[in-house]
């Protein structure tokens, strides 16, 4: 919790010290921002140096599939209302990464946390954190992060007892059983598009019966909590039932129900809806994420999709056909580099698009489109599937590490 205590050892300085010059070297070596091999060597020096740096920090952990480093970001800037905030907005969510992240935050009073799904018991119990909140969990990186009922398990014994407030997703099965081991759960009402690793009760393995928005298992009786905080359209209602309305940059229902998690965490913090929501709207884009730059004369819309519920949101906020797409798949250790699960995303929403492969693994999704019957073209690189691309504004669809290729590519 937050005090005025420096909470750092000699020991502890001088692994921060480290950290930051093995980070500012890989920065000038051009290996990236240098936050996990700057963290890693901190943690050698001292391994108890997340929890110290956690120590005088009101913290919030943030995991999911899906949105966790938007809302993420959008929890931060809430917060800002209240104080400073130290974040990992980059994105660098293990151990390491985060190490990194709160060592560069020393006059801050609340640290707001992406985390992967793997590490958030471990993180949890180094930081006590006062807020965690859980988005979804979906299939992804199958080869890495196992099946999805695992890591619910994982979660649901690791905040077994926790004292911290859970804000939970009420509409994912799978985040309602891990989070009901809690004591302290703030339902919300966030909406769960994609569904199809939720067919299954994650209480008894029976059949889950999904009428409209409601589900339940009706054989052990596992059902939707009664949520406090509902999206709704382009609103969010509190516990009191007064509707605020969410007005933000981003586009699409995913992040109206990432606002929607978020105004819930801040409020835990004491900062009202109203206030919170209208800070979420100077967030203009995540990490590169949404960007719309200028590439050969045209605009590109970056747009990261990473599994199946990411692509499937994905399709669903950009613009009409004929607008044209150009879809990049790789498929490296960061990325998971089993590439099965393309086979479970539906690419019929693309019918009337001009679509465009590129990317390492753009065979593989080459096959995929050929049997969802879609017109395409295989292209050698983003430069020539911009020359190929119909006149308008192209939405450029990438997983991970082709994401950041792009980025690199557009200078962005």
């Amino acid at each position: 919790m937050a005090g005025n205590s420096d909470p750092l050892t000699p020991r502890a300085k001088l692994a921060v010290t480290a950290g930051k010059a093995v980070a500012a070297a890989s920065r000038a070596a051009g290996r990236g921002s240098g936050s996990v091999i700057g963290g890693r060597v901190a943690l050698k020096l001292d391994p108890d140096l997340l929890a110290r740096l956690a120590q005088n920090l009101d913290v919030v952990l943030v995991s999911a599939t899906n949105g966790k480093t938007t809302t993420t970001r959008l929890i931060a800037e809430a917060l800002r209302a209240a104080g400073p905030v130290v974040s990992n907005a980059l994105g660098a969510n293990m151990p390491a990464g985060i190490t990194s992240a709160l060592a560069g935050g020393s006059e801050a009073k609340f640290g707001v946390i992406e985390v992967d799904e793997k590490y958030l018991a471990g993180v949890a119990r180094d930081t006590d954190p006062k807020c965690i909140a859980l988005l979804n969990l979906s299939r992804d990186q199958l080869d890495r992060a196992a099946e999805t009922r695992m890591l619910a398990e994982n979660w649901r014994e690791g905040l077994a007892g926790s004292k911290a407030v859970v804000v939970a997703n009420a509409d994912d099965p799978l985040v309602v059983w891990a989070a009901s081991s809690s004591p302290n759960v703030i339902w919300v009402a966030a909406g769960q598009m994609w569904k199809d690793d939720a067919w299954s009760c994650p209480s008894c393995g029976g059949v889950m019966q999904r009428p409209g928005d409601d589900w339940f298992c009706g054989e052990c009786g596992f059902r939707r909590p009664t949520p406090s905080w509902v999206l709704s359209g382009d609103h969010v209602l509190d516990p009191h039932g007064s509707a605020w309305p969410i007005h933000l940059q981003l586009p699409g229902r995913a992040n109206k129900a990432n606002a929607a998690s978020s105004a819930a965490v801040a409020a835990v913090f004491g900062v009202p809806p109203q206030v919170a929501l209208e800070r979420m709207y100077q967030v203009q884009a995540v990490a590169g994420r949404y960007d719309v730059v200028q590439f050969q004369g045209r605009d590109l819309r970056l747009l990261l999709a990473k599994n199946p519920a990411g692509w499937l949101e994905t399709f669903s906020l950009i613009d009409p056909p004929p607008t044209p797409v150009i879809l990049s798949v790789n498929a490296r250790g960061a990325d998971g580099t089993d590439t099965s699960w393309l086979w479970d995303v539906d690419y019929t929403r693309l019918t009337g698009h001009p679509i465009f492969v590129i990317g390492d693994r753009k065979l593989d999704l080459a096959v995929r489109l050929e049997v969802a019957n879609q017109s395409f073209q295989v292209c050698d690189d983003l430069d020539q599937a911009v020359q190929l691309a119909p006149p308008g504004r192209i939405e450029v669809i990438a997983n991970y590490t082709a994401f950041q290729d792009l980025r690199r590519r557009v200078g962005n």
